[in-house]
């Protein structure tokens, strides 16, 4: 229904800054909530940030005044701007879709991994 395909991913150095995309295709128009996850090695999966159709954000604390995430419905892309990057920011990010109708985020990209060098 939804396919996600992150890019932008990449090696930074501490203090730095990487922008990624994510570019949906299908069922975009149903796309009520669009978010952006993170999972580091032996960790659990964590939000990072969302947007809805209507461009309502949420942050999670650690990425509130250093990541932007914003969406254009018109080009069917999400992105994530993220300054001042910490090693701790290192994890594999994923792309979330939430649709209308639905309970919960069930589309997701494949993952773009970054990594914040110290």
């Amino acid at each position: 229904q939804v396919q996600l395909v992150e890019s932008g991913g990449g090696v930074v150095q501490a203090g730095g800054s990487l922008r990624l995309s994510c570019a949906a295709s299908g069922r975009t128009f149903s796309t009520y909530r669009m978010g952006w996850f993170r999972q580091a090695p032996g960790k659990e999966r964590e939000f990072v940030a969302s947007i809805s159709w209507s461009s309502i954000t949420y942050y999670s604390e650690s990425a509130k005044g250093r990541f932007t995430i914003s969406r254009s419905n018109a080009e069917n892309t999400v992105r994530l701007q993220m300054n001042s990057l910490k090693p701790e920011d290192t994890a594999v990010y994923y792309c979330a879709a939430h649709l209308n109708g639905e309970s919960a985020y069930n589309y997701w990209g494949q993952g773009t991994q970054v990594t914040v060098s110290s």
